[in-house]
């Protein structure tokens, strides 16, 4: 039988001197590591030799709320501390609850390589792209816009793609069957030779040996015991790789395949400025935005400069180089119909309020169009008519 040390011993204010999350005994037994699913395909060894050799690191967590929360996030940064204690790291945290790869694909510039280039990045969006209803294009284009543009930016950058758990995975999982959403990401992880750890099957594994259940484990967004779980994966990652003589290899960029999976894959993906938008009509932009409509906001779609109309008919135009343009936007109580064309093709219909608008302005990535030949393009938005007419731009997405 397994037991991890109670919650007390790890409680979120010692983290600081924390021993390693999970016993270091417990964690190195056969019958414990044979439930963790790791795949490793490349080598973490570039980022071993930075840490080690360099003393300095660069270690980026791109993610949703899971990700953001206090958890293996933290453990993982204390655990690099302890095994490279002479190294100065510089920890990019990046998770913002709600979102999934195709937002991560788009604000990868902005919330990760403009704050430190990483020589080891963690991403994981499997919860979000499932329960955000993206299908199989847009989960693919996605999470393989993260990996490319990294291997691209960086070929030396070391990557870990991570699976979670959440609830209508665990039927699946109990029948022997992945969810299509970690099956799309894998195909990206074993294209670009990305290691990836499933712990969607692992924790689904362990509730039916009856180690815990969904409750202890502490649903979606783990308890601090269920987030040791997800530590202890990534430690036996890091141990199976960073063994041996891998402190006398050298440093060697890694193979970025020269073909993608999706040609229209959010590769480039960049923010492009609110205030870019022209021929304002019924649109202005608040430097310091917070709702009119009572909602709930999330840190980041507050207080920041949004790009706001609330009438029928309210238009603008937009110019942008690149192959696919979208907004991310805060999608609250009033989010409205947008009407859209590109290039003066006929206006295209969406609905940009979402299953959790309702008492939410919940951030949220609109693709409008995905397919366009590269080049320059205009963009002309304006909100339909209807009973919701709110809509707040916090950036215009571009796939340059």
């Amino acid at each position: 039988e397994i037991i991890l040390k109670p919650g007390c011993d790890h409680h979120p204010h010692s983290l600081d001197n924390a021993e390693p999350v999970v016993d270091f005994i417990i964690r190195n037994q056969p019958d414990y590591q044979k439930k963790q699913v790791i795949h490793q395909r490349g080598s973490l060894t570039n980022s071993y030799l930075k840490f080690a050799k360099e003393k300095k690191g660069c270690v980026a967590f791109l993610g949703g709320s899971i990700t953001e929360m206090r958890g293996w996030r933290n453990m993982i940064q204390e655990d690099l501390k302890q095994r490279f204690p002479e190294t100065e790291f510089t920890f990019i945290d990046a998770g913002i609850p709600s979102t999934g790869s195709t937002p991560h694909a788009f604000r990868f510039e902005n919330d990760v390589l403009q704050k430190g280039m990483p020589d080891l990045l963690f991403v994981e969006a499997a919860v979000n792209d499932d329960t955000n209803g993206f299908d199989y294009i847009r989960q693919t284009r996605g999470m393989e816009g993260i990996i490319r543009h990294a291997r691209t930016v960086s070929p030396e950058m070391d990557i870990v793609m991570l699976h979670f758990i959440y609830d209508p995975f665990i039927p699946l999982l109990d029948k022997g069957i992945q969810p299509q959403v970690i099956m799309n990401h894998e195909s990206v992880a074993n294209h670009y030779y990305v290691s990836s750890i499933n712990l969607a099957e692992e924790v689904a594994q362990r509730m039916r040996d009856g180690e815990f259940d969904w409750k202890e484990f502490g649903g979606t967004h783990p308890a601090w015991n269920g987030h040791t779980y997800y530590a202890a994966a990534i430690n036996r990652l890091f141990d199976l790789e960073w063994s041996g003589d891998v402190a006398k290899k050298t440093v060697r960029a890694h193979e970025v395949p020269e073909r993608p999976i999706d040609s229209y894959s959010y590769d480039k993906g960049v923010f492009a400025d609110i205030r870019s938008a022209k021929q304002l009509n019924g649109w202005k932009v608040v430097d310091d935005w917070t709702p009119t409509v009572k909602g709930n906001t999330r840190k980041g779609f507050v207080h920041v400069p949004m790009l706001v109309a609330d009438r029928a008919g309210a238009s603008l135009s937009f110019s942008f180089e690149g192959r696919a343009v979208g907004i991310f936007c805060a999608a609250g109580p009033q989010a409205c119909v947008l009407e859209y064309s590109v290039d003066g093709a006929p206006f295209k219909k969406l609905d940009t309020f979402t299953d959790w608008s309702r008492n939410l302005y919940i951030p949220w990535v609109y693709m409008l169009e995905t397919e366009l030949v590269s080049g320059r393009h205009t963009l002309r938005l304006r909100i339909a008519k209807g009973e919701r007419t709110g809509c707040q731009i916090r950036n215009f997405v571009v796939n340059l």
